[in-house]
Formats: structure tokens, C-alpha cells, sequence
């Protein structure tokens, strides 16, 4: 029925502008062309109706009009001018009109229907804004997304939100008005603005901002005495419109945050769909995200392999949840499991597999390098020999950047499980792709240092740092597993492939940043400890070995390491390794790893008593 309604009123209007077009261009109706007037008028009513039901005009929501549904009605307004223009032309003879009056007509016509629905969405939006009274927000970035984001203030008073001004660094902007607020300034300004003003709130809406720009803003809101917030990224956004329910808090990985990777979904589409998928530790951070990851690319089955059930379980009911198509099984399994391992290959027969098992925690891997060994060198070694004996296409085992020049236990077995792979990358048939992915600390993984120290705010402090000088790469989790992923399509055989993660992050500054992102203040409201640095940690980690230098490859974000060699004995050297592990002698173990990793320099003994015995 308001269908009806809107096609009786569009109809009406655009029928009425004929007879007004004349009265415009003739001063009057002079007697010769009242005829003429009535027959033209007539001629565009069948037409108009017609052009109202095509476009759909009927359909559009007058409360919430935008530029498109504009350009739809003068698209639709354009070729019914034209019509009538030609049916003027061709009837001249019988219709005594003046030629300018289908375009005269055409513009009125344009104007009532779009003045109508202008007129209908600014009632409705005065109304739903009536007695609403919101917080003031100053915007920076005066930018599409910051544009967006003001009109939808604007459109919807009542969440709460009015937008009293930009700030965006462009001079070009200075002084404009933008959906009728005006850019006061740039980022500098804003304490002096927010005063101004009387800005309540800060709202960064620039989706692509680099870290440093959103920790500027952040510490600029703090000095003003004001809220921050931020608009996320528009690879957040899955509906691609920015609007004010995706506004959120400003959170760490913003303030640490770098262009993101971004994948080549062509490469990663042509290996992953409809093949079988091993994914080993799926139940830890980056295995579970590499199996959200995959399941966008339509694989025939993703066998998720774990040890710990109770992580597997939680991770099946999301997938239940959030990939009700995705093909699946789970399977509770040890990678130090030869036998078991060779099962599970003979029966899913996987096409590519994905090695995220391992131990990583430096101190206790220190205390127990022994199972550092069992886990990181010898499961890499069963996944890497049972993939060489069932054909499998494609591997990439995860490795870190404490592999490189390793002070640590735990580094330097990811090292050798690095020699590993490329030791059977030697043995691999033609096709087959075996590599290992090399990057650094990932935020919000399990035992990473983010979530130890949200946890140590909520307790209300201390927060430890081992070191005032202690500095790491970062990365998101999504952005591991995509890097996994993008590695995996590359095609490369006994590659070390390397994320450029930009400079590496002080972690005191983390810290800091961390406190303040919680409303409170550093060594005031929560007090920052050092507890000096642990048994194989050091200072600065590294992504590449002085010897090894990179390639560029296909990928601008990813660099392929030099080629290494491996020791001549490499399989003896390998043996030995598992025989002093056997034996729990976590000297020899250290030892016979010098030999395997010249470049591992223990950077600590272990107190007595801490290797098992």
C-alpha cells in the first residue's frame, strides 16, 4: 500500500511539471497551445508510469535517500526528458511546443520528486533527533570514512553521537565544511580545538591509520582530558559501510598497528580448495585461526590434530557455530607419535598440511630441553618424513624469529626444525613444496606477553617487565595465519619465508600503553617492575642470521632468507640429538645444538636441578 502511495505521488508530480514546463517558458498558456499541452501531458503519463515501475522508484525509502538513490531518479527523470523530447521533435507538426520545454519539464520533474524525498528524510531524521541530547565528538580524519561516519551522527542523533568538528592534517581541508561541520584544524590542534569546542569525545576515523598517528591522537586526548575511541578498519567491516556500531574502544593492536598483509586470494584458492587439510597444534592460537582462515577457501576436509582436547572441543563448537559447511575431524594426536601419526596420514591421506605444534615458552623450555627437543625437532622431523612418503603437495611448518642467532633452548630447536624441513625439501619429489614461515611475537596468543599483562592490570598491579630495553616484533593473530597461508601458495621448495613486521616494539612502551588504553595511569595508578632478564631471552630478537640476507619475492610484504647449508653429518647430528634427549642431559643437548646451529649462543645456565632428571 505506501508502494502504491509513492507511485501515485511520484506519478502525480512528474505528470504535473509538463503543463508548469509550458507555463514557464511560454510567461502564461497563451490559447494557441492549450491543445498542445493537454496532448503532451497526456503523451507522458503512460511513459512516466512506466519509468516509475522500471526504476523502481516506488521502492525507494524516502527516509533514508542518499546520492544513489538520487542519481537513480535523475537517470530515470533523464530518459523520459529524452523521450518526450523525440516525441516532440517527430510530432512538431501536430504539437506546436517549443523544444526546450522537455528539458524544462525533465528539471522541474527532477526537482519535486527529489525535493519531496529530501523533505521527507529531514522530517524524519528532525523527529527521531528530537530531545536526543549527545556527547560531543570531535572527529579525526575528514576523509570518506570520517565523512560517513558524521552524516550517520547526524542521520541518527539518538545514539548519542554529535560531531562538532574535523581535524585532519591535509591543508587542503582547512576551513571546509563537511556535511556541515567544518575541519577546525590538524591533529596538533586538538587540545586547543577540544577546548574550543567543548568536545567530550575524540573519534579517529581513519581506518588505515599507521600506529604512530593513532598513539599520537591517544596521548593528545589523554592531555586534553577526553575519551578516545576509534573506527576499525575496513577489512573489520564485513557489511563495507562505516557506521556507529562499529565504532569501538581504541585497542592495543591499533596503536602497534602496520599496513596489513594482504593476501593474493587467487594463489591461496588454487591450493586449498577441495583439497584435504592437516592442521597440527589447531587447538593453540595460530592453529586455530589457520583452520578459520582455510575454511574460506572451500576444502574437501580439514583434519584439526591436537593434544589438548579440551582447546580442540572449544574450537569444534565455533566451527559448528560459524562454519556450518566446512567438512571436518577432529583428531587427538601427539606428533612425537610415530605410529599414530603414520595412521592418521594413511587414513585422511592429506594434500597439505600445516605444522603449528610446538613448544614455545623460552624459560621452560630452558628448565626441560629435552622436550624441546621430543616436540619441536623430532615432531617436525615424523610430519616432515610421513609427508615425503604419502606424496603430500604441500607443507609449511611455523617457525620464529628466536630461531635466528638463538640464545634459547626453544630457539634453536626451531632452528634445526627449520634444517628439518629443508633437509626434506632435498628428498621431495617435483611439485611438492616444503617450507617454513618465519615471524615474531603474535598479540593475543596464549601465554604472549599482552594478555599476562591485562591480567596483571586487572589485578591492579604490578605489571612486570623483565627489562626497560627489551624490544620485539609484533603481529595479530589474522595476520600469522594469513602469512602461513600466502607462504604456503608461493611455490617454493625448502624456502624460510619472512614477514616484514616494520620496527620492533620497546615493550616497557607496551606496557605503558596498555595501562593507559585501561583508563589509568603508569607508576601512579599502576606500578611497572623489572625483573631482569630469564634464562634464554635476550634483549633484541632478529628475523634473519648476519649469513643469510633475503630475496625479494611475489609477496611486498614477505622476504624469502638465503639459502643456508646444512652440516654434512646433519643426520647424525640429528640422532645424537635425540639420543642425549633420551638420556635428560640437557648439557650435552646444548652442545650437540651448537653443532647443529653454530650461531646458538646460550644466553643463560639453568639453576641446579632444573634439567629433569
Amino acid at each position: 500500500m505506501r508502494g502504491f502511495i509513492k507511485f501515485l505521488l511520484d506519478l502525480s508530480l512528474w505528470t504535473l511539471a509538463a503543463p508548469l514546463a509550458l507555463v514557464l517558458r511560454l510567461e502564461g498558456l497563451p490559447p494557441q497551445y492549450r491543445e498542445a499541452a493537454v496532448v503532451y501531458t497526456l503523451l507522458g503519463v503512460p511513459l512516466k508510469a512506466l519509468l516509475i515501475l522500471l526504476f523502481g522508484l516506488h521502492r525507494q525509502a524516502w527516509s533514508r535517500v542518499g546520492v544513489r538513490d538520487l542519481l537513480r531518479l535523475g537517470v530515470a527523470v533523464a530518459t523520459g526528458g529524452g523521450i518526450l523530447f523525440a516525441f516532440a521533435l517527430l510530432l512538431s507538426a501536430y504539437l506546436p511546443l517549443p523544444r526546450s520545454v522537455p528539458i524544462i519539464s525533465a528539471a522541474l520533474a527532477f526537482l519535486f520528486l527529489g525535493g519531496m524525498r529530501l523533505g521527507v528524510r529531514l522530517y524524519w531524521e528532525s523527529k527521531r533527533g528530537k530531545g536526543v541530547r549527545g556527547r560531543r565528538v570531535l572527529v579525526v580524519g575528514a576523509g570518506e570514512a570520517g565523512s560517513m561516519v558524521v552524516r550517520e551522527m547526524l542521520r541518527h542523533p539518538e545514539a548519542g553521537l554529535y560531531p562538532v568538528g574535523f581535524l585532519d592534517d591535509d591543508p587542503n581541508k582547512r576551513g571546509q565544511t563537511i556535511a556541515g561541520v567544518r575541519v577546525w584544524g590538524a591533529l596538533d590542534d586538538l587540545p586547543r580545538v577540544a577546548r574550543a569546542l567543548e568536545a567530550e569525545e575524540v573519534l579517529v576515523a581513519i581506518p588505515s591509520a599507521p600506529g604512530a598517528v593513532v598513539r599520537k591522537v591517544v596521548d593528545l586526548a589523554r592531555a586534553a582530558g577526553i575519551q578516545y575511541r576509534i573506527l576499525p578498519g575496513i577489512y573489520e567491516i564485513l557489511s563495507g559501510r562505516v557506521g556507529i556500531s562499529q565504532i569501538r574502544e581504541v585497542r592495543l593492536e591499533d596503536l602497534l598497528r602496520r599496513e596489513p598483509v594482504r593476501l593474493r586470494v587467487e594463489e591461496i584458492a588454487g591450493y586449498l580448495e577441495g583439497r584435504v587439510v592437516l592442521v597440527t597444534g589447531a587447538g593453540g592460537s595460530i592453529g586455530s585461526e589457520l583452520v578459520r582462515q582455510v575454511a574460506r577457501f572451500s576444502p574437501e576436509l580439514v583434519i584439526l590434530l591436537g593434544r589438548g582436547e579440551n582447546s580442540l572441543f572449544l574450537l569444534e563448537r565455533e566451527l559448528e557455530a560459524s562454519y556450518p559447511e566446512l567438512q571436518y575431524k577432529v583428531v587427538v594426536a601427539d606428533v612425537r607419535n610415530q605410529d599414530r601419526m603414520h595412521r592418521i596420514f594413511q587414513l585422511y591421506r592429506p594434500h597439505v598440511v600445516f605444522h603449528a605444534a610446538a613448544h614455545k615458552h623460552v624459560p621452560l623450555m630452558e628448565a626441560h630441553p629435552d622436550e624441546a627437543i621430543f616436540n619441536n625437532v623430532r615432531g617436525t622431523q615424523t610430519v616432515a618424513e610421513l609427508c615425503l612418503e604419502f606424496k603430500v603437495e604441500r607443507l609449511v611448518n611455523i617457525s620464529t624469529d628466536k630461531a635466528v642467532n638463538p640464545t634459547s633452548v626453544m630457539g634453536a630447536s626451531k632452528r634445526v626444525a627449520e634444517q628439518v624441513v629443508a633437509w626434506a625439501a632435498l628428498r621431495a619429489l617435483p611439485g611438492q613444496s616444503f617450507v617454513s614461515v618465519r615471524f615474531g611475537n603474535v598479540l593475543g596468543s596464549r601465554g604472549s606477553v599482552v594478555p599476562i599483562f591485562l591480567e596483571q592490570i586487572k589485578r591492579g598491579g604490578p605489571v612486570t617487565v623483565t627489562h626497560p630495553e627489551m624490544r620485539r616484533y609484533f603481529m595479530t593473530i589474522p595476520e600469522a595465519a594469513q602469512l602461513v597461508l600466502q607462504a604456503g601458495g608461493m611455490g617454493g621448495n625448502g624456502e624460510v619465508y619472512v614477514l616484514d613486521m616494520g620496527e620492533p616494539v620497546r615493550i616497557l612502551d607496551l606496557a605503558k600503553d596498555l595501562i593507559r588504553l585501561a583508563g589509568l595511569e603508569p607508576y601512579r595508578d599502576i606500578d611497572i617492575v623489572f625483573t631482569g632478564v630469564r634464562p634464554g631471552e635476550k634483549l633484541f630478537e632478529e628475523l634473519l642470521t648476519a649469513e643469510e640476507g633475503v630475496e625479494a619475492s611475489r609477496h611486498q610484504k614477505i622476504w624469502v632468507a638465503k639459502k643456508g647449508q646444512l652440516p654434512p653429518d646433519f643426520p647424525q647430528l640429528l640422532e645424537e640429538l635425540y639420543r642425549v634427549s633420551r638420556l635428560y642431559d640437557g648439557q650435552r643437548i646444548r652442545e650437540v645444538l651448537q653443532h647443529l646451529v653454530p650461531s646458538y649462543h646460550p644466553g643463560g645456565v639453568p639453576s641446579p636441578g632444573s634439567d629433569r632428571v
